[in-house]
């Protein structure tokens, strides 16, 4: 069972997404602030992470940087999300991937495996 950690202040935002991968098999765990990161990877390295642009404590686009800075972790596959076309920054910080909201969460499992598998 792969592991996904979505990093998003918006609990409606999460919840819905964290039920849709749960049907999809993920393993999924949840961080709604940027402090939270960091510590949550301490206890569990997942297989690929989707962060919000744009948190309540910090962008998202430091919480990737301070990731890929890290050599436990910087092989992680991290896909960004905005409402705003930020995929430029995002790509630039070490993004593997960048969505655009509103984006379609029946086609994350398909994003997701493919990145995991490399």
């Amino acid at each position: 069972m792969s592991t996904v950690m979505i990093v998003d202040d918006d609990s409606t935002t999460t919840s819905l997404l964290e039920t849709l991968l749960e049907l999809d098999g993920f393993k999924v765990i949840v961080a709604r602030r940027g402090a939270d990161v960091m510590p949550k990877l301490g206890e569990s390295i997942p297989d690929v992470m989707m962060i919000d642009f744009h948190l309540n404590d910090v962008e998202g686009v430091d919480i990737i940087r301070e990731i890929r800075a890290h050599a436990d972790y910087k092989h992680i596959p991290i896909v960004m999300a905005s409402g705003m076309d930020k995929s430029d920054v995002a790509l630039e910080a070490g993004a593997n991937e960048f969505l655009l909201k509103p984006f379609e969460p029946a086609d994350l499992p398909i994003l997701f495996n493919r990145l995991i598998s490399g």
